[in-house]
Parts: C-alpha cells; sequence; structure tokens
C-alpha cells in the first residue's frame, strides 16, 4: 500500500473536526492483556485492614461452568456465596431493598464470577444499551473490581447490564483525575488518561439473562487478561448493582456516595487464591482493502490492499510486551466534529486500540492543560498524517515499580524538495516509572523524546520531556498531588519548565479544592498537549456543598441540592489577567431522575492581539477579527436533562448573555431514543452559537446524528452522520463491526464527506479489515 494512501486512512479514521464551545476561554467541565496497577509482588497496603474488612474466598474447581447466564451449573454450589449489600444510594449505609447473591470460582485457566440479581418486580428491570464499554448509570447493571496487586489504588473494573453489554476499564489512583472548572457547553474530548481508563478493551466473556427471580449474570475472565502476582494471592474486590428504577446504588463492601467503586482503599478481600501463571502469546495479524476517492479535478479512485500483524507476549505474570507492525486504525471511529471559538488548542480523545491499554500509566500533567505525553501526537506531524511502520510497549510491575515504556516508528510522508507539504519519518519514545506508597501515595518519573530520522527537511529536529509527580493521600479525604517538567528544544531561548501542585477535600457532603500551576514561555511537549501555548500562571479553586435534608425530597422530590461556587484564572508573568472564570450553580437532582443546573457565569478575557473568533477556512472575507483590550462578560448557563432510563429522553445546555466585546445566546440541545430492550440507540446533538458584536456578527451550527443497531453485544452497525456550517461539509461514518474478541474481527466501514454549497462529494472511502486472533497456548 502507498504511504500516501495509508496516511488517508488514518486521516479519515482519525479526522480532526474543529472544535466547538459557546465562548471565548471557558474552561473545562468537571486490549487483550491488562495493566491497572503492575507487579509481580503484591503491592505496599493503602489501608492496613481491619476487623470489619469484608472477606471472601475463591474456590477452585477444575470443571468450569457454562458461560450462558443461568448459574444452573452445579460447579457454582461449591462456591460461598456473598449476600450482604450496602446501599451508597439513596440512604448510605442501609441495607440493599432487593437481594443480590454473588459466587467466585477459579481454574488455571480464568476467574468466574456467577451474580444473581434478584427483583421483587423483574418486568421493571432497565436496559438502555448494549454498546461496548456504554455508561452502565442508566441501567440495570453489576460491577466487579479487581485489585490484582492488593496496592489498594489500582484495579480493573468489570461490568455488564441484562443485555449482556461489556463494559471494562482500567483504574490508576483510585480513578481520581485532578479538579477544574466548570462545564463548557458542547465542549467534547478527553486527556491522557488520567485515573479512568474506560477505552481499554480486555478478552473475556459475559452472559446475561433475565428470569422471572430477576435477572442474573456470568462472568469468565482469562487470567491472562490480568496481571498478578506470585501465589498464594490476596486481592482486593468489591462489587456493585445499580437498581436504577429505584435509582439505588448498593456495594458489597461498603462505600461514601462520595466515592464510587474506584474507591479501593475501602475494598474487601478475595483470599485463598492459588493462580497459576499461563503463557501468553497471542498473535493478531490484519489484511485490509481500501477504495478511496478523492473529488478533487484529476484525482482517480485509488483501491490498495495491505497487512499488519500485532502481538502480545506475557514476558511474566506482572509484565506484558505489545508488539505492532505496519500500524492501521482505519476501523477507528472518526471525531465528533466541533466548532472552536476560543484561543485555545482543542483536546480530541486517542481512540486507537493500540495506545489505550495502560494509557493512565504515562498520564503525567494536568490533564486537559498540561500533558507531558498524548499519545495522539504520535503519526502526526505539522498537521499531517504519518502512517506508523511499527513498535512496542512493554508494561507492568517489578521489584516493586510500575515500569511503562513505548518506542514507536512513523515514515515520512511528502516530497522533500517541498518543504510545507513534508513530514520527515519520525522515532517517538515514552518511559515512566512509578512507586506504589501507602496510604493512597505514589511517586514516578517519566522522559519522553521525539527524533526525526532518515533524511530531508527536518531530520534533525528533536524534543524532550523530562518530568516527575506524586500523589499523597493524607488521610481518607484529603490527597494532595502535582508535577514538575522541563522540556528541550532546539533553539529555545525562554523558559522551558511547567509546575502544579493541589489538593482536595472530599466527604459525602463537602468537596473542595485548591490547585497552581505555572508554565514557561518556552514549555514545548512536542509529544504530549498544551490547552494554551503561552506562559502563564493558574490558580483554581472550588467548593461544592451536598444537601440532603427529608424536607426537601418530600415537598419538592429533590433528592440532593449541590450549589457550588469555583475560580479559574490565569496570569501572564507580567501580571495580566488574561483569563478568569468565576461560575456560580445550583444543581438540583431530583428523585425522578431529572437534573436541572442553572448558574451565573463571569468571564474575563484580555486580548494581547486581534483575534479572530469567526474564521471559516477559505472565506476570508467573512472572518470577524475583536480588536485587543479587555473584556468582562456576565452571562446565564444552564445544563438539564430528563430522566435517561426512558425512552426518549433529552437534554439542554444553554448559554445566554454577555462574550468578548457583544453578545451570545447559545443553545445544544440533545435528544436520545432507544427501544425497551437497548439494541437500538440513537443521540441527536445539535450546538448552535448566534454571536452579535460590534466587529460583526455570525451565527455557527454543528449538529451529529449517531445511531446503533445491536444485533448481538459484539455485532453491531454504527452510524455518525455530521453537519458543519463553518467548514461547510456534512459527513456521515457507517462501520459494521463482527467482532471476534476485543479489537478483533471483521470491520466494513463507509466514509463520506460532502460539500453542501452544491460542488458535491468532497471524498467518499470504503474500508474492509480483518484482524484474527491467534492464542497460540490455548
Amino acid at each position: 500500500m502507498t504511504v500516501c494512501a495509508r496516511a488517508g486512512i488514518v486521516a479519515t479514521a482519525l479526522a480532526i473536526g474543529v472544535a466547538s464551545a459557546a465562548s471565548a476561554g471557558q474552561a473545562r467541565g468537571g486490549g487483550s492483556g491488562g495493566g491497572g496497577g503492575g507487579g509481580g509482588e503484591q503491592g505496599p497496603r493503602g489501608t492496613v485492614p481491619s476487623a470489619t474488612t469484608k472477606r471472601m474466598t475463591g474456590t477452585r474447581v477444575t470443571e468450569s461452568p457454562v458461560i450462558d447466564g443461568l448459574m444452573d451449573d452445579a460447579v457454582w454450589q461449591r462456591a460461598t456465596p456473598i449476600t450482604e449489600f450496602t446501599q451508597a444510594e439513596p440512604f448510605e449505609g442501609t441495607p440493599a431493598t432487593e437481594n443480590t447473591e454473588v459466587r467466585l470460582l477459579y481454574d488455571d485457566r480464568a476467574i468466574y464470577i456467577g451474580i444473581i440479581c434478584f427483583d421483587s418486580d423483574p418486568s421493571q428491570i432497565v436496559t438502555t444499551d448494549a454498546r461496548r464499554d456504554s455508561s452502565l448509570n442508566d441501567s440495570d447493571s453489576v460491577q466487579i473490581i479487581f485489585d490484582t496487586y492488593h496496592d489498594r489504588q489500582n484495579g480493573f473494573i468489570f461490568g455488564t447490564n441484562p443485555a449482556g453489554m461489556e463494559y471494562d476499564a482500567q483504574v490508576r489512583s483510585e480513578g481520581e483525575t485532578q479538579s477544574s472548572g466548570p462545564p463548557t457547553l458542547g465542549r467534547v474530548g478527553g486527556g491522557s488518561g488520567g485515573g479512568m481508563n474506560v477505552n481499554w478493551d480486555g478478552v473475556w466473556t459475559v452472559k446475561s439473562q433475565i428470569t422471572d427471580k430477576g435477572w442474573s449474570t456470568e462472568f469468565q475472565i482469562p487470567l491472562r487478561t490480568l496481571r498478578y502476582g506470585s501465589a498464594p494471592q490476596t486481592w482486593g474486590v468489591n462489587f456493585s448493582r445499580n437498581i436504577r428504577r429505584k435509582r439505588e446504588q448498593v456495594y458489597w463492601s461498603p462505600i461514601s456516595r462520595a466515592f464510587n467503586i474506584t474507591r479501593l482503599s475501602a475494598a474487601g478481600e478475595v483470599t485463598n487464591l492459588e493462580l497459576k501463571t499461563p503463557m501468553n502469546l497471542k498473535v493478531m495479524p490484519y489484511a485490509i482493502n481500501t477504495s478511496n476517492r478523492n473529488f478533487t479535478p484529476g484525482a482517480r479512485l485509488d483501491n490498495n490492499s495491505d497487512w499488519g500483524v500485532d502481538a502480545k507476549v506475557g514476558v511474566t505474570s506482572s509484565m506484558n510486551l505489545d508488539l505492532t507492525y505496519n500500524t492501521d486504525f482505519a476501523q477507528v471511529e472518526v471525531d465528533e466534529q466541533q466548532i472552536n471559538l476560543t484561543r485555545f488548542n482543542l483536546l480530541f480523545p486517542e481512540k486507537r486500540p493500540f495506545f489505550l491499554e495502560n494509557r493512565g500509566l504515562f498520564a503525567v500533567g494536568r490533564g486537559g492543560d498540561v500533558d507531558l505525553f498524548f499519545s495522539r501526537t504520535i503519526g502526526i506531524s505539522n498537521g499531517v498524517f504519518t502512517p506508523i511502520a511499527g513498535g512496542a510497549r512493554l508494561t507492568g510491575r517489578t521489584h516493586g515499580f510500575n515500569v511503562g515504556i513505548i518506542d514507536m516508528q512513523s515514515e515520512a510522508v511528502g516530497d522533500p524538495s517541498r518543504p510545507s507539504t513534508y513530514a520527515p519519518s519520525n522515532n517517538f519514545f515514552a518511559g515512566r516509572l512509578q512507586k506504589e506508597l501507602s496510604s493512597r501515595s505514589n511517586v514516578g518519573v517519566m522522559f519522553v523524546n521525539r527524533q526525526a530520522t532518515g533524511t530531508g527537511p527536518g531530520s534533525d529536529g528533536w524534543n524532550r520531556t523530562w518530568g516527575a509527580d506524586g500523589r499523597w493521600g493524607v488521610n481518607q479525604n484529603l490527597t494532595v498531588n502535582g508535577f514538575v517538567a522541563r522540556t528541550e528544544t532546539p533553539g529555545a531561548t525562554g523558559p522551558e519548565h511547567a509546575y502544579n501542585g493541589g489538593l482536595e477535600y472530599r466527604d459525602r457532603a463537602n468537596r473542595a479544592y485548591f490547585d497552581y500551576t505555572e508554565v514557561g514561555a518556552d514549555f514545548n511537549p512536542e509529544v504530549g498537549f498544551l490547552e494554551r501555548p503561552d506562559a502563564y500562571r493558574q490558580v483554581s479553586t472550588g467548593y461544592f456543598k451536598n444537601l440532603r435534608r427529608p424536607w426537601l425530597l418530600k415537598t419538592l422530590k429533590l433528592r440532593e441540592y449541590r450549589p457550588h461556587l469555583t475560580y479559574e484564572g490565569y496570569w501572564g508573568f507580567d501580571g495580566v489577567n488574561e483569563t478568569g472564570f468565576l461560575h456560580f450553580d445550583h444543581a438540583l437532582d431530583f428523585e425522578s431522575g431529572n437534573f436541572i443546573s442553572p448558574g451565573m457565569n463571569v468571564q474575563r478575557e484580555t486580548l494581547r492581539v486581534p483575534f479572530a473568533v469567526y474564521n471559516p477556512p477559505g472565506r476570508r472575507s467573512e472572518w470577524i477579527v475583536v480588536p485587543p483590550g479587555d473584556y468582562t462578560t456576565p452571562y446565564f448557563f444552564l445544563q438539564s436533562n430528563t430522566d435517561r432510563k426512558r425512552l426518549i429522553s433529552g437534554g439542554l445546555a444553554w448559554n445566554i448573555g454577555g462574550f468578548l466585546s457583544g453578545q451570545q445566546n447559545a443553545q445544544a440541545p440533545t435528544v436520545t431514543v432507544r427501544n425497551p430492550s437497548g439494541s437500538f440507540t440513537s443521540t441527536f446533538r445539535w450546538t448552535r452559537s448566534d454571536i452579535s458584536l460590534p466587529e460583526g456578527n455570525f451565527v455557527t451550527n454543528v449538529g451529529s446524528l449517531r445511531m446503533t443497531y445491536n444485533f448481538t453485544p459484539r455485532i453491531n452497525v454504527q452510524g455518525l452522520l455530521q453537519y458543519n456550517d463553518v467548514t461547510g461539509r456534512w459527513s456521515s461514518n457507517i462501520r459494521f463491526n463482527l467482532q471476534q474478541t476485543a479489537a478483533t474481527g471483521l470491520y466494513m466501514v463507509y466514509n463520506d464527506t460532502e460539500a453542501f454549497n452544491g460542488l458535491g462529494p468532497i471524498n467518499r472511502a470504503f474500508i474492509i479489515k480483518y484482524v484474527h486472533m491467534w492464542d497460540v497456548f490455548q
């Protein structure tokens, strides 16, 4: 396959749209092998187990159960069930209103978990979605978390609902992420991973069945999907159940409603485990055929075939080596388009499977503001998509340290004689070392390097980033964290440092945080992400109060009232307040599931240079430029949604009031429609910003319609139709997936980009890709 054709496929699969926000400078809102945690030995205890720590025993068997969701195999009777679950919602500390029964078995190949969710009215069981990794909050569901090194900080989550959907995630540092400012209308994106990596997809099996007693489910989790120390093992473990019609959340090992299942320091234990270390070698070759038509004058149909291969090698029970050659991500879903009305960079989430496993280990910085390593920059050079020739990743734990190493090689694209269109080949390296300490604490270091390779313009370029970070759990409610970093870039003359420090206090009634960040003028993590590339000092602080009163529930049917106040400010090194954002909100959570959060924002923006707030590409005559100056603009902000368990639900975000030198009226309505089984879901989203400025008026629209039909949890068809009136285009992305396991199977993808100004199609592509997994030692 030609370099240009492969770059076109990657560009189609990862197309970066222009991102959407309702006002300038607003702040953000609130695999087949494992990796959370990692090591060949038991980790340090974050909290010394007490006499009240809940414990269960694992039962070794030689005959595995049939995974059909019914738990009618005799082998299940050998396990001692656990049955006592405690509410976190709505009445923390009281017994669950419905019974739940959990059994755990294991053999030399897998862990087996069987759960019976008894229900006094099975006709009211709610299933909202059957797509992999869809939210479990709006459905009846169960989740399991395993802390396989018992360090009380890192783990694996597995979950499902009555439709048998597959939900999995990796957890680091108890899933905690740094606090930030209020949500932004229409904002879509994700940082470098943080404490919760939902995009990880492990290899495992689950089946569920609805019965006349409720519903039941069976999990089979291969040992090779996990990482753990040598026998005998004691793991941290917890189980949760969501009873959606009652909005009731219950746990086996009780957790305060201020937290969730990722709170591993409150987890129980499973003992009596004698797990072996199965040999692990998976080889995943792929074949792909692409027909791509660019409708520029003189262009022809480009039809190409190619192949590549990935492999996973279990070096030890706690260390995995992943290899990739001729890497291709044509099956990955395209990004949701957005329209950017800010002066700052926009962050789009990583979706490529190879980079998703253990990405939380490499997450150092202040997520979404300053990321020292962000894998999405690999395969992109100066805005040009470059094919990835291959690479390797080694992750796990050894001698008490979490270890992560990534090395990737990209290919050159373009003609060296035309420097403006040429992107040289590059080698990308990231190394991470972290040590877990007691009391929810850890320390770590990181090194990131980009080195241009080959010949041609830019082949002498390089960039390096050095960093260290830490987290200190002062007690169960107070956490302190921070990082320091420095970059090296040829020709840089200004300060190349960045650092951050913050603390957060959280209990079931209160949450408060304070955070300080400083970024030097020439700090430049080229294999990372900076939202604001200029030098600044930032302060972020906020206080949230969670109020529950019997009279509120009785008279207003209000479960919780959450008033909160936050402030985020940025200053230049000359003392100029470049951005200030004050947010006061009143979140009202009704017992019915309806939610409304009205608030008032006051935003300050100091423009040092003219800012083209509206700059449609190719239409320079329509640009609207705001002159330098200080602009303080109050505006009303609203977020709301109806009960999401219903077959039709809706939401609305709305900004009205000041905007830079003028006024805004921006709405972002959302409507979701599904069928009772959750096999069909569709979501319509529209963001319209009507901006009136002395310099000119403009209106922007960006919309999307996403539809999914799940024939089974692993066979589905998905469609994404998008409209963007700034780029003057609409696009469609249709994908059919017939998965063998996570990230393997048959994929058929159709992409179409059209102009809506009468010029017709811009690009069309049809892709067929098949990925097969050979489990060599199965």
